[in-house]
């Protein structure tokens, strides 16, 4: 589904995901997608995950990086960041934390999964959203768009070019384009962006 004026998307299936485990043995994690493409832990842009919690433990820390933390499956966690409590027990309601913050995780009733974003801030903007229906997405020349079906299948429609997305799987929008994401049960929608600049300070009046 490649665009002639160089937007286009780009599928990426679940089943060719490469499990990594974690150093605590408390899960693993299988990355989507990460920018820029091959970046190691230390030098991503942004970078998109499916984690799959099956212990309580601590979370790895990840300075200067901004965390979007979603559940997938599972009846949730019992987060405690920077020493306050964090519950997260509602399906599909994407929560934004630090990833640099001390993390300790208690699971409520079993195994987890959890969508997770993490993007370097001031750098670049990470926006999540997850939607049930169907939804019009815009993207611009230059902008990249992810989605991810969370919760059963879903369709990206593009002039009559149709892309089904089984569980789990997702696909890296790439502008200038113009779809439609439709489905029944949940999908995650990410936009990307740089980050504003940041205005310099006024100087200091003169008397």
């Amino acid at each position: 589904m490649d665009a002639p004026s160089g937007g286009g998307i780009r599928l990426l299936r679940a089943a060719g995901r490469t499990a990594t485990v974690w150093k605590n043995g408390g899960g693993v994690t299988r990355e989507i997608a990460a920018w820029p493409e091959g970046a190691d832990m230390d030098g991503f842009g942004w970078r998109v995950s499916l984690a799959e919690v099956a212990a309580d433990g601590p979370f790895s820390a990840f300075p200067g990086i901004g965390r979007t933390l979603t559940l997938a499956d599972g009846a949730g966690m019992d987060l405690t960041v920077a020493g306050v409590r964090r519950l997260v027990d509602e399906r599909f309601a994407p929560q934004d934390f630090p990833g640099d913050e001390p993390t300790d995780c208690r699971l409520l009733s079993g195994p987890v999964v959890n969508f997770n974003v993490m993007y370097r801030r001031g750098a670049v903007d990470a926006q999540t959203a997850v939607v049930r229906g169907e939804l019009a997405l815009a993207v611009p020349p230059g902008g990249t768009l992810l989605v991810a079906a969370l919760e059963g299948p879903a369709v990206l429609d593009r002039a009559g070019d149709r892309a089904e997305l089984l569980p789990y799987d997702a696909a890296l929008l790439t502008g200038p384009l113009d779809c439609r994401v439709r489905t029944a049960g949940r999908a995650a929608v990410v936009r990307f962006a740089p980050a504003p600049a940041t205005a310099p300070a006024a100087p200091a009046a003169q008397l």
